[in-house]
C-alpha cells in the first residue's frame, strides 16, 4: 500500500469514526459501523487502528484540538486584556459555528470518562496556571475587577459553549423552533458575549 493511499484511507477511517462516535458516542458505536462509513472492511480498518478504544482516542484528541483553539497563544498574547477577550470569544464562537455538534459530544464522553479527558488536556499542554497568573497580574494592574480568575474562564467557555450544547432546547423556548431565527440568534452572540463580560469584569479607567 502506497503512502497516498494509505494516508487516504486513514483519512477515510478518521472521518467515518468522528460521525459515528458524535452520533452513537463511545459507548454505542461500533467498529462494523465504522467500517460500512468508511467504506471499507472491518479487517483493514482493524489494521489501521486495532481496538475501538485506540480509534476513539485518536479521535478525541483531535476534537479536543478543535474545542480548546489557541487559548493559550490568545490569552498569554502581549494584547491589552480587552482585545484578548475578544480575540478569544471570536476564535471560540467561530469554532463552535463550524463544528455545532462537539459541545453535546464532548460533555458526553467528558461525564463517561473523566479521568481521560484530563489527561488528554494535560497532552495537550494547556497552560490554564499561566492564564490563571496573567489574569491575576491584570487584577493587581487595576484593570480588571478582583474576583476567582476561574470565574473568569468558566463564564467565557459557558457563554459561549451552552447555545451550542442546549441548542434543542433553546431553539425551542426562545424561538417556537425556528431554526433560522436560533441560527442568526448565534452568529451574533459573539458581540453580546464579548459586551457582557466585559462589562462584569472591566474596572472603569479615568
Amino acid at each position: 500500500m502506497n503512502a497516498i493511499n494509505k494516508d487516504n484511507t486513514e483519512e477515510k477511517i478518521l472521518k467515518a469514526a468522528r460521525t459515528i462516535f458524535v452520533r452513537k458516542g463511545m459507548d454505542g458505536a461500533r467498529m462494523q459501523e465504522i467500517a460500512d462509513e468508511a467504506g471499507i472492511n472491518k479487517a483493514l480498518l482493524h489494521y489501521y487502528f486495532r481496538s475501538k478504544q485506540k480509534l476513539f482516542e485518536a479521535i478525541f484528541v483531535n476534537l479536543i484540538g478543535k474545542i480548546f483553539p489557541n487559548i493559550t497563544s490568545v490569552l498569554l498574547s502581549e494584547k491589552p486584556i480587552e482585545e484578548k477577550i475578544g480575540m478569544f470569544v471570536d476564535t471560540y464562537i467561530d469554532m463552535l459555528l463550524q463544528n455545532p455538534y462537539l459541545p453535546a459530544f464532548m460533555l458526553k464522553e467528558i461525564n463517561r470518562d473523566s479521568d481521560f479527558f484530563e489527561n488528554t488536556i494535560k497532552h495537550k499542554k494547556i497552560e490554564l496556571r499561566s492564564i490563571f497568573k496573567m489574569l491575576e497580574s491584570e487584577m493587581e494592574a487595576g484593570k480588571i475587577r478582583k474576583m476567582n480568575p476561574r470565574d473568569i474562564i468558566a463564564n467565557l467557555l459557558s457563554m459561549c459553549i451552552f447555545p451550542f450544547a442546549a441548542k434543542p432546547m433553546l431553539k425551542r423556548i426562545l424561538f417556537g423552533d425556528n431554526h433560522q431565527q436560533y441560527d442568526e440568534y448565534l452568529a451574533q452572540r459573539k458581540s453580546s458575549v464579548k459586551e457582557f463580560v466585559l462589562h462584569s469584569i472591566m474596572v472603569p479607567q479615568n
